[in-house]
C-alpha cells in the first residue's frame, strides 16, 4: 500500500481560496436575499432594528501606512459633521485610536479574513487606494453600489499589476498622464469607462503645509545628507546596486542615510539583515512619518519609487535614480500601453527632467555627480514643469476629494 503526500503550491492555494470565498459570497448573499424575502412577508415591510442598512462611506485602507494618505480625508469629513466608516486590515492603525466623533473605525482583519467581510460589505461608496478589485481575493460586493480608488502618489495609473483599477467606477486623478493611461486601457479592453475626476493628493498639501510651518535650521551643515530610499523587489535600486554603491557613497565622506521600503524588512529580510551587519555605522531608518527625514536631508537616491515626487515636487529637492531600461513590465499594466501605443510610463519619461540616472559609471565618482546634481538649474526647471503636470489641485485635494464623494453619494441616491 503507498501513501502519496498531496502538495498545493502557495499560488495555487491562494487562487483556491479566491474560488472559495467567491462560492461563498454567493451561497451568503442568496441565503440573505432568502431570509430578508422571509422577513420582509413576516413584518409586513416594516424596518427592523437589525435591518442592516448599508454605510453611507466606507474607507478601506489595507495597512496603517496609508493612514497619511486618508487623514486629510477624514478630517474634512469630521469638519462636516459627515458619518464615515472606516475600515482597516491593520490591528494598530493610528486611527483606531484618534478619537474622531463621526469616523467610525474598525480592524476587519489582516488578509483573507479582511477580504472575507469586504466581500460583503453593504455601503453606498467605498473609497480606497488599493489596486486589483475584483482580481484576487478582493471581491465587488453585491452590496456596495460604488467603488472609488484615489491614488497615493502622483505617479502612474498603470503601473499596478494587471488590470489593478479596471473595476473601479471612479478615479480621482492628480495628473493628466494617469487620465490618459486609464483611458487606453479602456479603450483596448473594451471594459465600462470611469469617472475620472481631478481632485488631487491630500496628503502631498498636508506634507507642503507641514514644510511651510516646519523650522528652518539655525545654522548652515558641516556636510550634505543622502538619503537613500528604494522601492522593494527585483527592480530597486538596493537589490540593482546594494553594497557597490554604498560603498561609494560612504567614500563621499556625507552623511548616508538609509530607508528601505516597509516591505523590504519582509520580502528581503535576509538582503536587508546582511547590509545592516555590513554598515553598522550608516542609519538606517525606519519612522513610521518619512517627513524628518525627508526635510533633513540633502538629495534623494531611489528607483521608481514614488517617493520621489515627494521629495522633488514638495520639498523641491534634487534626485537622483535607477536606470529603467531593463525595468521588466510585463506584470504591469505599463506593458499593454506600450505595446498598443508605443508610450512608456510617465514615471521613466519625467525622471531625466526632474534628476540623475544612476549607471555603473557614475558609482566610480559619486561624490562629484552629487554635487552636480545639487545645483543643476536644469532639474529644477523639470521639476517646476513634472509639478504642473503632475499634481492638479494644490491646496484644496481634500475639499475637493470629499465634495465629489457627497455629490456622488446624493446622485446615487436620487
Amino acid at each position: 500500500m503507498h501513501n502519496f503526500l498531496l502538495y498545493i503550491d502557495p499560488g495555487t492555494g491562494s487562487m483556491l481560496f479566491t474560488i472559495l470565498i467567491g462560492i461563498l459570497g454567493v451561497i451568503v448573499y442568496f441565503a440573505r436575499s432568502v431570509f430578508m424575502k422571509i422577513k420582509f412577508l413576516v413584518t409586513g415591510g416594516k424596518k427592523t432594528k437589525d435591518s442592516g442598512e448599508k454605510k453611507n462611506f466606507v474607507i478601506y485602507s489595507d495597512h496603517k501606512r496609508y493612514w497619511s494618505i486618508f487623514k486629510p480625508i477624514c478630517d474634512e469629513f469630521e469638519a462636516r459633521g459627515v458619518k464615515v466608516d472606516y475600515l482597516t486590515a491593520s490591528p494598530d492603525d493610528p486611527v483606531l485610536t484618534h478619537g474622531y466623533k463621526h469616523i467610525t473605525p474598525e480592524f476587519i482583519g489582516e488578509g483573507n479574513k479582511g477580504f472575507s467581510k469586504l466581500n460583503l460589505l453593504k455601503a453606498d461608496i467605498v473609497l480606497s487606494t488599493t489596486p486589483s478589485l475584483d482580481v484576487f481575493q478582493w471581491k465587488r460586493s453585491k452590496d456596495v453600489k460604488f467603488y472609488v480608488h484615489t491614488f497615493h502618489s502622483p505617479g502612474n495609473a498603470s503601473m499596478y499589476r494587471m488590470f489593478g483599477l479596471d473595476y473601479y467606477d471612479a478615479v480621482l486623478l492628480s495628473g493628466e498622464h494617469q487620465e490618459e493611461q486609464i483611458k487606453i486601457l479602456e479603450a483596448n479592453r473594451d471594459i465600462k469607462k470611469k469617472e475620472l475626476v481631478y481632485a488631487g493628493l491630500p496628503y502631498m498639501d498636508v506634507l507642503t503645509q507641514r514644510l511651510k510651518e516646519a523650522a528652518k535650521p539655525s545654522e548652515e551643515k558641516d556636510k550634505k545628507t543622502v538619503l537613500i530610499a528604494p522601492s522593494w523587489g527585483s527592480n530597486g535600486i538596493l537589490t540593482k546596486y546594494g553594497s557597490r554603491m554604498i560603498d561609494a557613497l560612504v567614500k563621499t565622506g556625507y552623511e548616508i542615510v538609509i530607508r528601505p521600503h516597509p516591505q523590504s524588512f519582509t520580502a528581503e529580510k535576509e538582503m536587508i539583515d546582511e547590509l545592516m551587519a555590513k554598515y553598522p555605522d550608516i542609519e538606517w531608518n525606519r519612522d513610521n512619518d518619512n517627513f524628518d527625514v525627508l526635510m533633513r536631508s540633502d538629495i534623494l537616491i531611489s528607483d521608481f519609487s514614488g517617493v520621489i515626487f515627494e521629495y522633488a515636487l514638495i520639498f523641491d529637492k534634487p534626485v537622483m535614480y535607477a536606470a529603467n531600461s531593463d525595468f521588466d513590465l510585463s506584470a504591469y499594466d505599463a506593458y499593454w500601453i506600450d505595446k498598443w501605443t508605443g508610450k512608456k510610463p510617465w514615471t521613466f519619461t519625467i525622471l531625466p527632467r526632474i534628476g540623475m540616472e544612476i549607471t555603473e559609471e557614475s558609482l566610480d565618482d559619486m561624490k562629484e555627480t552629487i554635487d552636480r546634481c545639487i545645483t543643476s538649474s536644469e532639474y529644477r526647471e523639470g521639476r517646476d514643469s513634472a509639478r504642473e503636470a503632475g499634481w492638479k489641485c494644490r491646496g484644496t485635494a481634500a475639499k475637493d476629494t470629499v465634495d465629489y464623494l457627497i455629490d456622488r453619494h446624493l446622485k446615487l441616491n436620487k
